[in-house]
């Protein structure tokens, strides 16, 4: 009976010794991530309704989107569209080499030209408010019933404005 005695009590020490040894580790790690800005835009057509010289000025309008990330400041500015001879402060649409007279104001008094901030015309300042939040302004065109326009040549007129956004 000794023998059998001494061999159980040699196993319950085994057992406690392994009992003993399991233990655990732990670290920690940084996670971190840095947010671009970015902005886009977007702008719908503007389509002046048929113009008839010395019927009057005709207006439309158009709208443009941008969409930046949160409290981010941009400015929106304005070409003076690619017909050429056109500037900002007298923009053109053309057919052929004809010419008829526009432009694009930041309200509907058609006071103060939207452009690139040169000379008197402005630029329109915001703050995103997040990528899938768009900031929308209205562009307001006249096409004026001005001399040069009565004197237009009957056609289809075009032109193509450029919308920059610096943020």
């Amino acid at each position: 009976m000794r023998n059998y005695l001494s061999a159980t009590l040699a196993a319950g020490v085994l057992t406690a010794g392994f009992a003993h040894a399991a233990g655990t580790a732990t670290t920690t790690f940084a996670v971190t991530a840095t947010v671009q800005s970015t902005c886009s835009v977007t702008a719908t057509g503007l389509a002046f309704p048929n113009y008839t010289p010395g019927g009057g000025a005709v207006l439309q309008t158009s709208t443009v989107s941008v969409k930046c990330t949160k409290n981010t400041p941009y400015t929106v500015a304005l070409n003076g569209g690619q017909t050429s001879g056109g500037t900002i402060a007298q923009r053109l649409m053309g057919s052929g080499a004809n010419t008829l007279q526009y432009n694009l104001y930041n309200d509907n008094t058609y006071t103060t030209v939207l452009g690139d901030g040169s000379g008197t015309s402005k630029t329109v300042t915001g703050t995103g408010s997040g990528v899938a939040t768009p900031n929308t302004f209205t562009v307001y065109g006249q096409l004026p019933d001005s001399a040069a326009n009565q004197a237009a040549v009957p056609a289809s007129y075009t032109d193509t404005i450029t919308v920059t956004v610096n943020y």
